[in-house]
């Protein structure tokens, strides 16, 4: 069965929205070499996040500046677009999710490949860890509290144990850990 692991920029007081409006000053080649280990042949991704990323990495791709490789790789993933309305792909490689999101992505993971990455994509990232679907959660945490916005865990019911199973501290500051849900 494939692994699912998500990665989310986050801030210390747990903000995940918008965070090309705080991340990039504490973006280096440590997170970039984090953030690069994260790709993989498939990803998952909900549609602002899918909307974000099809609005710019083809065109980086197309420049062929100093992202085209990276550009190249996430254009080349399989990525399947999590939404409640038909959307029309311009990026290649793009599917709609069909159907009920855990029967969906379980037949996903039960598919021959190799880990499924989600990026940003945070209510996609809580259904996932609510079914017990998500395998991992890699979280760089930036040392800067936003103070609005988003967070990862919203008020609910219940609590989410995990288990840190690796932590890196890079030169910025950022805290790069990586959990996996607790027995």
């Amino acid at each position: 069965m494939r692994k699912i692991a998500a990665s989310l920029f986050i801030s210390l007081d747990g903000v995940v929205q918008d965070p090309a409006e705080w991340h990039f000053p504490y973006f280096n080649d440590e997170m970039g070499a984090a953030v690069d280990g994260q790709m993989t042949d498939t990803l998952l991704l909900g549609r602002k996040t899918y909307d974000s990323f099809a609005g710019a990495w083809p065109e980086r791709e197309a420049e062929g500046g100093e992202e085209a490789g990276f550009a190249k790789t996430l254009g080349d993933a399989r990525k399947i677009v999590v939404s409640r309305r038909p959307l029309e792909f311009t990026w290649r490689n793009s599917e709609l999710m069909k159907g009920d999101l855990v029967e969906a992505v379980t037949a996903v993971k039960n598919e021959p490949g190799g880990t499924i990455a989600v990026s940003a994509s945070v209510s996609v990232v809580r259904q996932l860890l609510a079914a017990g679907l998500l395998d991992e959660l890699h979280l760089l945490v930036h040392p800067i509290a936003v103070r609005k916005g988003e967070r990862l865990f919203d008020e609910g019911d219940g609590s989410v144990p995990l288990e840190l199973i690796k932590s890196e501290t890079f030169t910025t500051g950022v805290l790069y850990l990586v959990y996996r849900p607790a027995k």
